[in-house]
């Protein structure tokens, strides 16, 4: 018998579930389904929950990690598309790290640190 992994989702938490929400449809993630508590969102295959969990120690230490094809083109289209200052959330432009990535870093209207980039 062969035992196979098909999928893991990350349960990414939410200070306010529906600005979150909003957050991640406006980033270009579709939200395939949603409940009062939990909410799935996916892009190209990769997909992650979305929870309306908050716990400040937890959330500053979540962070998530979106491997992409052209890291330049998403920093331009996050860049230009205002969701920076529409969410008042931080960010920082590509750069080539030394673990071999070339990669930017978006913060969620929660504090979750995204790091989405594309090996060197």
């Amino acid at each position: 018998m062969r035992l196979r992994a098909v999928e893991v989702k990350a349960y990414v938490p939410a200070q306010d579930f529906t600005v979150s929400r909003a957050f991640y449809r406006d980033l270009g993630f579709a939200e395939d389904w949603a409940t009062d508590e939990l909410a799935c969102f996916s892009r190209d295959g990769a997909a992650f929950l979305l929870q309306n969990f908050h716990l400040p120690e937890h959330t500053a230490n979540f962070q998530m990690h979106l491997l992409v094809e052209d890291v330049d083109a998403w920093w331009q289209t996050i860049a230009s598309s205002g969701l920076i200052d529409r969410y008042l959330v931080r960010a920082e432009a590509p750069a080539d790290r030394p673990w071999g990535m070339r990669d930017f870093v978006l913060f969620d209207p929660s504090g979750v640190l995204w790091r989405i980039g594309q090996p060197l």
